[in-house]
């Protein structure tokens, strides 16, 4: 049994990485990490199409990241849980980090070529 809850959370976790590994929806999630918006509001702050900005928030509403709300002509989108936003924002700094430490390998090992008088 615990397995089986073990082994769907593992799925789960899965999709939702996916969902958010397109740099578009990161971009729709960083948008709505202040509040509700309309497809119209996000598709004017992001320069996407509606058709666009719809395709990739109907991932988002399927993986459970986003909820929609209709309202007359309009719908609303609004993020499930602020979660996600940290989940994100851990994720980048992360990211950050290994950048940084990437740059620092690369200034140690530039110095080291100077030193020794090496053209690489």
């Amino acid at each position: 049994m615990e397995q089986d809850i073990a082994a769907q959370l593992q799925e789960l976790h899965a999709r939702v990485c996916k969902a958010i590994a397109d740099p578009k929806r990161l971009l729709i999630i960083n948008e709505l990490r202040d509040g509700e918006l309309s497809v119209g509001d996000l598709c004017e702050a992001l320069g996407f199409s509606q058709s666009n900005a719809s395709q990739h928030l109907s991932v988002l509403r399927e993986r459970g990241i986003v909820n929609a709300r209709r309202s007359g002509n309009n719908v609303f989108y609004s993020l499930r849980s602020r979660k996600i936003v940290q989940a994100v924002d851990l994720l980048r700094e992360f990211l950050a980090e290994d950048l940084a430490d990437q740059a620092m390998l690369r200034r140690a090992i530039d110095s080291r070529e100077v030193d020794l008088g090496l053209d690489l």
